[in-house]
């Protein structure tokens, strides 16, 4: 994507002007750009509702709907059009809960909802283009009525989620409902003000049931093993703390589908924003980058209807569990991987990490020896074929995706991602020596300095518990970071997977990271 001079011949007057050396550029809105979208976006109606609005949301559904509604527009009055209208009717409405979210709620209103996705190419291609599904956004804080207003109403027939795979109040070890939750409590003594996701979803099902109005469809799009079911597990266990009849109205009448989302979505960064206005001349204060690769596999399941995303690529299938196993145990476990072992040996960036011949060989050893055996056959896809494309994906240095962000959370994503792994290997009396040693390196990096003498940043929602635990283990009490039940459940008690981490972290004490990883892989002789 080279840098452009936009003239002052060429009609466009709104915006501002800015010099560049003896150059005169003008800096235009999104409307304005030529990559706008070419649908009318003013006939856009809700009929999905979206809580929490972020980069990969805006990278991935976002982005699937605009292409189909920019398929349909192109396509006129021929058969895509004739065979379901325009799907202007399918326009998102972001909703946002925390005092986060205003910013994106601020952003999106002085752009009339659009925002820029740059694709990031190996070797420096950029590919641009001006996202408009999103049409309206809404900080509930704000007016929590109106929010719970646009879930009751008919025409909104679908609300997805991505609030992180921490987000669902969800016991990872007895993947029970929290309900002692300040929020949940909260919303079950005041269900008609909400505070979190569940409680609008509960109180807004509640509202449609009262009126005769069908349910919605509830999607989560997080990295969760059986998203729906977690979806189905908070929604229903948040409206039992209040109303058990609608609870149970809700588990047999409410669809939850499952669904595999995948595309690697940094965050964005000055520099992105710099770019895109060099590049493009454009003002667009929170664009989104991501990779070029995208794949979005879901569980066909919505009573009150959908739009017809099989047009534009998606998977529409009946059992999402393959495909979601060999995402969650294959890529995101190898982010896990790369974070891990790369910010022991000071690594910042995932492309670095995964060009590491060390760590690239670790990777490929885990996920050949210990992860692909976990796995189901999955319809479609050569498993030989993805893990080399993963290896792809995650050196394209043009990503500048970082390890504090992989890391980010680990509380939360380990035990979705590896140690699922690790308990199906156990109880198969399988190889569990690589996945607990991922484990080992999590547990030095959270005792905060890498191999270098570098402080290592925890950002986690555990981080006071997890740094006492690995103060603790620093001082001698080897298990004592894998005593966490709320993290390990019965794997701390487990005596093989006790006595394998012990001397994993031992033997990563004494030879080092990089010693290690090429002991692992094979690369040398195993101590």
């Amino acid at each position: 994507m080279d840098a452009h001079r936009i003239s002052k011949e060429a009609g466009l007057t709104e915006g501002h002007w800015w010099q560049r050396g003896k150059d005169l550029f003008l800096t235009i809105s999104l409307t304005e750009s030529p990559l706008a979208p070419d649908y009318d976006r003013s006939a856009m109606t809700t009929g999905i509702v979206h809580i929490g609005v972020g980069g990969f949301h805006r990278a991935h559904e976002a982005a699937y709907l605009d292409r189909l509604m920019r398929r349909r527009a192109g396509a006129g009055g021929g058969a895509a059009a004739a065979a379901g209208g325009s799907c202007l009717e399918w326009g998102i409405c972001g909703v946002g809960l925390l005092p986060g979210d205003t910013r994106m709620r601020d952003v999106l209103t002085t752009q009339d909802h659009l925002y820029t996705l740059l694709l990031k190419h190996p070797g420096g291609l950029r590919d641009p283009a001006v996202i408009g599904s999103i049409h309206d956004y809404l900080f509930a804080p704000d007016d929590p009525e109106v929010v719970l207003a646009l879930l009751s109403a008919p025409t909104t027939r679908i609300v997805s989620l991505t609030v992180t795979e921490g987000g669902y109040n969800v016991d990872d070890a007895t993947a029970a409902f929290r309900t002692e939750a300040p929020g949940a409590v909260h919303d079950a003594e005041h269900p008609g003000e909400p505070t979190t996701a569940f409680g609008y979803i509960v109180e807004a099902l509640r509202r449609r049931r009262e009126a005769g109005i069908a349910p919605l469809t509830v999607m989560s799009c997080d990295n969760l093993p059986g998203n729906g079911k977690v979806a189905r597990t908070a929604v229903v266990s948040q409206a039992a703390m209040s109303d058990p009849e609608l609870a149970d109205w809700i588990d047999g009448n409410v669809a939850f589908p499952s669904c595999m989302v995948d595309r690697i979505t940094p965050r964005t960064t000055r520099a992105d924003v710099a770019e895109l206005q060099r590049a493009l001349g454009v003002e667009d204060a929170w664009p989104v980058v991501s990779e070029p690769f995208t794949q979005w596999v879901i569980e066909d399941d919505f009573p009150a209807g959908r739009p017809p995303w099989e047009e534009v690529g998606v998977q529409m299938v009946d059992d999402v569990v393959p495909y979601e196993l060999m995402k969650l145990r294959l890529l995101n476990a190898s982010h896990q991987g790369l974070a891990h072992w790369g910010r022991l040996l000071g690594i910042e960036y995932a492309h670095e990490a995964a060009a590491d011949a060390d760590i690239a060989a670790w990777v490929r050893a885990y996920l050949e020896r210990e992860a692909r055996a976990t796995l189901r056959s999955v319809p479609g896809i050569n498993l030989d074929d993805y893990i080399s494309t993963l290896f792809k994906r995650f050196t394209n240095e043009a990503i500048a995706d970082t390890l504090s962000r992989l890391a980010q959370d680990a509380s939360s994503r380990m035990p979705k991602f590896v140690l699922g792994t690790v308990r199906d290997n156990l109880t198969a009396g399988g190889p569990i020596r690589l996945g607990t040693a991922m484990v080992a390196a999590w547990a030095l990096g959270d005792e905060g300095v890498d191999e270098n003498g570098k402080t290592i940043a925890i950002d986690d929602p555990l981080a006071d518990e997890l740094l006492l635990l690995a103060a603790a283990q620093k001082s001698g009490h080897e298990t004592a970071f894998i005593s966490h039940e709320g993290v390990f459940g019965d794997l701390a008690t487990n005596e093989r997977f006790r006595r394998t981490f012990v001397e994993e972290l031992e033997a990563l004490r004494r030879q080092g990271a990089r010693a290690r990883l090429r002991a692992l892989a094979g690369r040398t002789r195993a101590a």
